[in-house]
């Protein structure tokens, strides 16, 4: 039945599949996390009982996002063993103790801190809990800084030699780590995950805003998240910015399949805007452009020459209509990120945050959008770094295990029905959990039971004087 699928590309989609799959949980864990260690500090400096409230709220949601992002983790680890053996074997020197540091700093840090966070508050203390949930904060940031360590350095190999028998090994590990492209790929991804968790956390919200549920507490959430995105949104459009005239130094020919350019411009490219990549043609049909404006964006000079896919052997190629695609989702959820943001400082200064409706369901809309930009940012930096697994340097086709296309593609399956049902489930159960806001507290009420129903001491108390006169 797969015996005329390839092995290769079965390979390359199921690590696409699962590492889909696991991107979407610690994109969100790193932002929470952080958040959760605002919600807790301003808890304790201001003694205000709604930051504790929803302190508590997140806390529950962000474990079953921690937890699933963990489980889904493992799974790729072991591809590098069963479907990219030739990739560990001669990228192992460099992206093994890359990944053996995540471990033994970030994930040691959180698993250790975790508990205490979620069930120490009345063993520990509050100071000593706010210090554990700063430390799990760190540590998603210290993960975060790890792996994209490693995947910067397949993108721009630095600091390393190839021995005998072909293995690339590390001569300095200052280069090896803060390679080129890392410190710009940390920062944007790390801005993302704090997008995303603030789009996630302002849908919540305003989604109980138009409900009417809890206003206090979800008019906080969602000026929190309003002040997050307003702010960071334009600093992220500006990194990503910076990223992509880096990926233009180091990895033109990713920036020329982004642009859609086929063809070199001497005298100023053109910014296509939309249009249909034609592969067959080399040319993109259909396309809307603007004169030049790829020119002064990436060189900062209408007229300054851009080569083209026409100057790149055609088997280097990456495939065009993915990355070109890919990257004007992810520019246009930002540009969209940034509207929200723009429209929300509007109704602050009008002081209408808390009861313009039209932004509330523009919010609630834009709740899943962070984490469609994360995977289009992702799908654009890995399937542009093709035919590439590590840059320049190794061939995606000679990276893969000698496997046989059935049995990647049976266990492709196995992976796809499992992880519908499994993480499925567990995030219908998180839209659940975020769909249970508890209210408010009412005011001017006197702490203790409140006789609403049920039995009332009337019949006792009659009960008592008729035995009394009964007496007398």
């Amino acid at each position: 039945m797969f015996e005329s699928l390839d092995a290769t590309l079965l390979a390359r989609f199921q690590f696409a599949f699962t590492v889909s799959f696991h991107i979407v949980f610690p994109a969100f864990s790193i932002g929470l996390a952080s958040y959760l260690a605002v919600l807790e500090g301003l808890w304790l400096w201001t003694k205000d009982e709604v930051y504790f409230s929803l302190f508590n709220f997140w806390k529950t949601i962000f474990a079953l996002a921690f937890g699933m992002g963990v489980v889904s983790g493992i799974v790729m680890s072991y591809q590098f063993g069963t479907n990219w053996s030739v990739f560990s074997d001669k990228a192992g020197p460099v992206i093994g103790p890359l990944m053996g540091y995540e471990v033994l700093t970030a994930f040691f840090l959180e698993a250790g801190f975790l508990g205490v966070m979620l069930f120490g508050l009345n063993r520990v203390g509050p100071k000593l809990h706010f210090f554990a949930t700063l430390m799990v904060a760190v540590g998603t940031l210290i993960s975060a800084t790890w792996i994209l360590a490693a995947n910067s350095w397949m993108q721009t190999p630095a600091g390393f030699a190839v021995n005998d028998v072909g293995q690339f090994v590390p001569v300095d590990w200052w280069a090896v780590i803060f390679n080129p492209s890392f410190p710009y790929r940390l920062v944007h991804m790390v801005l993302a995950a704090y997008l995303t968790t603030a789009f996630v956390v302002g849908g919540v919200g305003a989604y109980h805003l138009l409900r009417g549920d809890a206003p206090k507490r979800a008019g906080k959430m969602f000026s929190m998240a309003m002040w997050m995105a307003a702010i960071v949104a334009p600093i992220q459009i500006f990194a990503g910015d910076m990223h992509g005239l880096n990926t233009l130094e180091y990895q033109p020919v990713k920036v020329m399949a982004m642009e859609g350019h086929y063809q070199s411009h001497p005298d100023g490219a053109p910014l296509i805007l939309f249009g249909i990549p034609n592969s067959a043609e080399q040319r993109v049909d259909y396309a809307i452009e603007i004169p030049k404006l790829s020119s002064l964006i990436l060189k900062h000079d209408l007229n300054a020459p851009l080569a083209g896919l026409d100057s790149v052997p055609k088997e280097l190629h990456p495939p065009v209509g993915i990355v070109f695609w890919s990257f004007r989702i992810m520019v246009a959820i930002g540009f969209a990120m940034l509207s929200i943001g723009l429209w929300s400082l509007w109704c602050r200064w009008r002081g209408t945050l808390g009861e313009n409706r039209w932004l509330h369901r523009a919010a609630v809309l834009m709740g899943p959008a962070g984490f469609v930009a994360v995977l289009a940012g992702w799908v654009t930096t890995e399937v542009g770094r093709q035919p590439y697994t590590v840059y320049g340097h190794l061939l995606t086709a000679n990276s893969v295990a000698p496997i046989d296309a059935p049995a990647v593609a049976t266990s492709l399956i196995a992976f796809i029905v499992v992880y519908f049902f499994v993480f499925g489930a567990g995030t219908f159960y998180i839209l659940r959990l975020m769909g249970r806001l508890p209210r408010d507290p009412m005011p001017d009420l006197q702490d203790g039971p409140l006789r609403t129903a049920g039995i009332t001491p009337a019949a006792a108390l009659a009960s008592k004087s008729g035995s009394h006169h009964h007496g007398v």
